[in-house]
């Protein structure tokens, strides 16, 4: 695949503060790549230096074969972006914001087709004072598509949504995907880069400690599945340890759990059904991101990295 970002032993400092320390990742074309984190983590350092807003202390990057910090202008020229601490004026209307920004481009930029396909029309005249968090979210991912950029880069973007409008902005971020343009998504948000996201890059204090497809993710660093029900008269739980992918077998006040290998799930069902055990509390756990973050970093994602 074309390889949109490279980045070679990234480092950023300040002072003695280390924010961002040897990471290395690649983005490929077409794909929602996240970085996932804590605050704290050095995420918004990182997509900052891929802008050239920032400085880089040390290392090498190259988005869209060239380096943000020496060639800054032709970069953006073909990146879009929204940033975490995005806002605009109050009083700054939803068609007026994007005549604003449409004027930051070469070639003129269609206000009414932009209007329609990101579904503003609406909101064409409402001011930006009195936009929802999903109606802003709609406008920016609206203004960081235009003049059709190869990579747009999405920092933080449903910080403080409701879960409806979180899901309706997952939306968004999926058809510009769809587009054809590749996203760079930072989030700290465990199930939006679970949902979206093809790789993750997995930040913790300044440093990429695990980078892959999530389910490759959680199949490899996030534990074993987990099967519980209720204790049956007459069934030998210990019988599932023959089960393929069962690793262990526990009693515990009248409940049964079962942990294993992902194959295990359909395995113990099938025993269990083989042996007329049908449990209406059965339930089954599959490791996610929180636990490959957890065992990677030894901290939950919303308890922040240390500086």
């Amino acid at each position: 695949m074309d390889t949109v970002i490279g980045v070679e032993n990234l480092r950023k400092t300040y002072g003695h503060v280390v924010a961002v320390d040897d990471v290395s990742f690649d983005v490929r074309r077409g794909e929602i790549f996240g970085i996932l984190g804590s605050n704290g983590a050095g995420k918004t350092t990182t997509v900052e230096i891929l802008q050239g807003l920032r400085a880089r202390t040390g290392g090498r990057v190259e988005v869209l074969g060239r380096d943000p910090g020496r060639e800054t202008d032709r970069v953006r020229r073909h990146i879009g972006s929204q940033l975490q601490a995005a806002a605009l004026p109050d009083r700054l209307r939803v068609v007026e914001a994007i005549r604003l920004f449409g004027r930051l481009h070469d070639e003129p930029v269609d206000v009414d087709g932009t209007i329609e396909a990101w579904e503003l029309e609406r909101l064409r005249n409402r001011p930006f004072g009195v936009l929802s968090g999903g109606e802003r979210q709609r406008l920016f991912v609206a203004l960081a598509l235009l003049g059709d950029p190869e990579l747009v880069l999405l920092d933080e973007l449903t910080t403080g949504l409701d879960p409806s409008a979180r899901r309706a902005t997952w939306d968004l971020v999926r058809r510009v995907r769809d587009r054809g343009t590749t996203v760079v998504l930072v989030t700290h948000f465990m199930d939006e880069a679970e949902v979206l996201c093809d790789r993750v890059a997995v930040m913790s204090r300044g440093r990429i400690v695990a980078c892959d497809a999530p389910r490759a993710l959680t199949a490899r660093q996030g534990g074993p599945l987990t099967i519980t029900f209720g204790a049956a008269d007459g069934h030998d739980p210990k019988s599932l340890l023959a089960v393929p992918g069962v690793q262990s077998v526990t009693v515990d006040d009248g409940r049964i759990t079962v942990a294993g290998h992902s194959v295990a799930a359909a395995g113990v069902a099938a025993a269990l059904a083989e042996q007329g055990v049908m449990p209406e509390d059965y339930r089954t756990q599959y490791p996610t991101l929180e636990d490959v973050f957890l065992a990677l970093t030894g901290h939950r994602l919303n308890e922040g990295d240390a500086s």
